[in-house]
């Protein structure tokens, strides 16, 4: 599929997929989506911890590097996991411009580390921040009470609603800790009830600039 480098409405870059009209970050503002629903409603509910995160779908590592960021002033130490079936290239990578949009220019090699970094092995990028990135699909996640925090990113319900099934969510729900959280910009009823009917408590929280609600959902 084609794929293209465009700028959210925040000057934030993201890839947008022509053949779905899909993008893999908002199109109203990529860091804006990504601190609102993954740290504000996420992230921050566990400062001064050490927090192990699940993301489902590492994609552009804009939500993994943003919260490396973000950690370092809520006190966490984080054991990150990325989850991803098609790695995106060097070339999209190196066109990415959120060092310069998030003033992070002092921890670029912290950024490329994330996508040079081997698969499938824990990468220590600091002393407080691991990562391992994982090429699996979602369906083969097998995980069982490991994480205190999912980042569910998953390309949208329009284009593929299998992402978004009672089936993946049940494996949601068995990876995370008891008393953990799954954060999403999603907010489709179809998706609460899904999420609901594996055991999830599943609240409505206002959404990211664009977009008017979001899930936070509780084990």
């Amino acid at each position: 599929m084609e794929r293209e480098i465009i700028h959210t409405l925040d000057g934030s870059t993201t890839i947008h997929i022509k053949e779905w009209n899909e993008c893999y970050h908002s199109k109203h503002g990529a860091i804006q989506e990504a601190k609102h629903v993954f740290i504000k409603n996420g992230l921050a509910l566990f400062s001064n911890q050490k927090v192990s995160i699940l993301e489902i779908g590492f994609g552009t590592g804009l939500n993994a590097f943003i919260t490396y960021l973000e950690a370092q002033n809520l006190g966490q130490s984080i054991d990150y996991v990325g989850v991803e079936a098609y790695p995106i290239s060097e070339q999209e990578i190196q066109s990415m411009n959120y060092l310069d949009e998030l003033n992070a220019l002092d921890s670029k090699t912290i950024f490329d580390q994330m996508h040079a970094a081997n698969w499938e092995v824990k990468n220590d990028l600091s002393e407080t921040f691991t990562l391992t990135k994982r090429k699996q699909f979602f369906e083969e996640i097998d995980d069982i009470e490991k994480f205190d925090l999912i980042y569910f990113d998953a390309f949208g319900y329009r284009v593929q609603p299998e992402l978004w099934s009672t089936s993946i969510f049940e494996k949601m729900y068995k990876a995370l800790k008891p008393n953990s959280v799954l954060v999403t910009y999603a907010a489709r009823g179809v998706v609460k009830r899904s999420m609901i009917e594996v055991g999830f408590t599943v609240e409505k929280l206002a959404g990211p600039p664009g977009k008017r609600e979001m899930f936070r959902a509780r084990k």
